[in-house]
């Protein structure tokens, strides 16, 4: 595939890759992001959306919520829902703050919930995938292969992870997500 037609690839297909640690596909929309208003999200018990702090969800569930409107791109939602989750120091957590960081453009907070990710668990491939892929916007070319070396190295080939920043690497840039 040529750059210019890996970097448009990269740029359309930014949804079925931005998938958090243990994740192998994009999140399923559920009532969340499909009905919920801003701030809100579903709880089954209740059948109702409500505050994240005031649903009756587990951890894991919460986590469920957060990914999905951080993939939505709802990021104040998946801040609040992942701020409900009991666990702050959770390398998911972690990565999903690092993540909506990013996102909204604090790079050097991004950045500091990564390597907080990784001290946590250093085998977190998404982590370790969204760390490179900063790093390569950010013009830190060789810290992006390190990261990319470090999956490959910890068993995470051909997980979603490797091939997003081995993509990103090889387009010369650093995807949106």
């Amino acid at each position: 595939m040529k750059a210019p037609s890996l970097a448009a690839f990269l740029l359309t297909a930014v949804p079925a890759l931005a998938v958090g640690p243990g994740e192998d596909a994009p999140p399923t929309p559920t009532e969340t992001t499909t009905v919920c208003e801003e701030g809100r999200i579903w709880d089954a018990e209740a059948g109702a959306c409500v505050l994240p702090q005031e649903a009756a969800l587990d951890s894991p569930a919460l986590f469920g919520a957060a990914r999905e409107l951080a993939y939505a791109g709802r990021y104040a939602d998946a801040l609040a829902a992942l701020g409900a989750i009991g666990d702050q120091t959770a390398s998911g957590v972690l990565t999903y703050r690092g993540f909506v960081a990013r996102q909204t453009g604090n790079w050097p907070e991004a950045a500091e919930y990564y390597a907080a990710a990784l001290a946590a668990d250093p085998g977190n491939f998404g982590a370790r995938s969204y760390l490179g892929q900063g790093l390569l916007a950010m013009g830190d070319r060789a810290g992006a292969r390190a990261q990319l070396s470090e999956i490959r190295a910890r068993g995470g080939r051909n997980t979603w992870a490797e091939t997003a920043l081995r993509l990103a690497l090889a387009a010369g840039e650093g995807p949106a997500y």
